[in-house]
C-alpha cells in the first residue's frame, strides 16, 4: 500500500482525498486543538476515513520525522495561508505564520517520492512573486539549504544559479503547479487555490494536472438551453433565477454548439435531499441548525443557490468572512450550516465537527474540498504505480 504523511491536516479535507485516493497515513500532523478535536471525534465514532490516523497533536518543527521509517510515497499539506491570503496582512516571508520553511524541511528529512502543496491563490499575487519562486527553487532543491546569516533574497539568487548556470545541478524534485477553479472539477464552490505537486528525479513521471471536467458555460446550457437542471432538481418556475440577459449571445451560442463538460455543480445541487434548517425535519440530519443574523451589503451578498457557492472563508473576526451565506432567488440570505457547508467542501454527511459554529466554519473555511484532494491525489498515486510497475518489470527481466 502507499504510504503517506500528512501536515497541517486540519479538519481533514486533503487528508481524506489523500486517503481515498489509496495512500495509508503515517502521520498526521495539526497543532491546532479544534482540528484534532474534530478528527478524534470521529475516530471514536468509528469513521472509516480517519479511524486509523495516527494523529500528532503539535507543531510540525517539534515532530521527529526521524521516528519515520518506512519510505514516503506521499507528502501532502496546506501550509497556513494567512501570510498570502487576499484578506490577509500579505506579509509573506515576514509573518512567522509562514510554514514554508518548515515544510520543506520536511521533505528533506523524509524524501519522499511526491509531494502535493496547496495553498491560497493569493500567493500568485505579483508582490509575492519574489518569494514564490523561491519556494518553488527550494521545492526544486531542498537539499540546497539556506545558511547561517544568509537572507532568503541571496538563497534564491544561489538557488537560481544552480538551476540556470552552465554547470546546472539536476534538481531533486521535478514540480509543476497551477491555480485550480474547484467549481471546475465538480465542487459546488468556486474555490481558487494553487497546488503544487512534485516527483523525485528517479521516479518515471509523465504527470499533468486533471483536466477540467465541468463548466459555467455547460451549467448554462443545462439551464437556460435544455432546462434539465430546473427539471432535476423540480424547480417551479416561479422560483427560478433570472434568466442573465447578460450572457445572452453565449447562452444562443451555447444552443448550436453545447459544451463537451459537466455542468458546474450548485448550490442547490449541493443541498439537495437536505430539508430546511427551520424545518422541524432539520434535527434528522447532523450539524444542520438554523444560524441567525445574515444580513447583506455591498460586497457581501452571499451565494445565489443556482452557482457554485462563493468561496468559503475561514476568516479572523466573529463570524467567519461575514460572506458563508445563500442567497436565495427572493433576495433574501441566511448563513450556511454547518452541515451545508460541509457539502460544499465535499465532506461526507456522517462526518462530524467539533467546536461552536464559528469555530467549525473557520475549520471549513481553511479545507481543502475532499473530492478535489481526491482527484489529485489519485492521478499521483496512479503515476507511482506505474512506476513501480515498471521498476519491477525491469527487475525481473534483469534475473532472467
Amino acid at each position: 500500500m502507499l504510504k503517506a504523511v500528512e501536515l497541517f491536516t486540519g479538519a481533514g479535507g486533503l487528508g481524506m482525498g489523500v486517503h481515498l485516493a489509496g495512500f495509508k497515513p503515517q502521520a498526521v500532523i495539526e497543532w491546532d486543538k479544534w482540528a484534532c478535536d474534530t478528527i478524534e471525534k470521529n475516530q471514536r465514532l468509528g469513521n472509516p476515513l480517519v479511524e486509523d490516523w495516527p494523529v500528532y497533536r503539535g507543531d510540525i518543527r517539534a515532530f521527529d520525522f526521524d521516528s519515520i521509517k518506512c519510505e514516503i510515497d506521499l507528502l501532502a499539506g496546506g501550509p497556513p495561508c494567512q501570510p498570502f491570503s487576499m484578506g490577509g496582512k500579505h506579509s509573506a516571508q515576514l509573518d512567522n505564520r509562514d510554514m514554508f520553511p518548515p515544510t520543506i524541511s520536511a521533505i528533506r528529512q523524509l524524501k519522499p517520492k511526491a509531494f502535493i502543496i496547496e495553498n491560497v491563490r493569493g500567493l500568485t499575487r505579483q508582490n509575492f512573486s519574489d518569494y514564490l519562486n523561491y519556494i518553488l527553487y527550494q521545492l526544486e532543491y531542498p537539499d540546497l539549504i539556506i545558511r547561517k546569516n544568509e537572507s532568503w533574497q541571496v538563497h534564491r539568487a544561489r538557488l537560481e544559479r544552480a538551476r540556470t548556470s552552465p554547470r546546472r545541478v539536476k534538481p531533486t524534485y521535478n514540480i509543476l503547479s497551477q491555480v485550480l477553479n474547484a467549481a471546475n472539477f465538480g465542487i459546488p464552490q468556486k474555490r481558487e487555490r494553487i497546488f503544487i505537486v512534485g516527483f523525485r528525479n528517479d521516479i518515471n513521471a509523465e504527470w499533468n494536472f486533471p483536466i477540467a471536467t465541468h463548466s459555467r458555460d455547460a451549467l448554462y446550457h443545462d439551464q437556460w438551453v435544455t432546462g434539465e437542471y430546473w427539471d432535476r432538481n423540480k424547480v417551479a418556475k416561479k422560483v427560478r433565477a433570472e434568466f442573465p440577459y447578460r450572457s445572452k449571445r453565449r447562452i444562443e451560442q451555447l444552443a448550436h454548439e453545447p459544451p463537451a463538460e459537466k455542468p458546474w455543480s450548485t448550490v442547490r445541487d449541493a443541498f439537495r435531499g437536505l430539508p430546511s434548517p427551520r424545518s422541524p425535519k432539520a434535527k434528522n440530519f447532523i450539524d444542520h441548525r438554523y444560524q441567525g443574523g445574515a444580513r447583506a451589503y455591498p460586497g457581501h451578498t452571499g451565494s445565489p443557490i443556482d452557482l457554485p457557492a462563493k468561496t468559503l472563508k475561514a476568516g479572523v473576526h466573529g463570524v467567519p468572512g461575514g460572506e458563508n451565506m445563500i442567497r436565495l432567488n427572493d433576495g433574501s440570505v441566511r448563513y450556511f450550516t454547518i452541515r451545508e457547508s460541509a457539502r460544499l467542501q465535499t465532506f461526507p454527511d456522517t462526518y462530524r465537527f467539533h467546536g461552536s459554529w464559528t469555530e467549525v466554519m473557520r475549520q471549513l473555511g481553511n479545507a481543502v474540498p475532499v473530492e478535489l484532494g481526491r482527484k489529485i491525489a489519485s492521478s499521483v498515486a496512479y503515476t507511482l504505480l506505474l512506476d513501480q510497475e515498471a521498476k519491477l518489470k525491469r527487475s525481473l527481466k534483469t534475473a532472467h
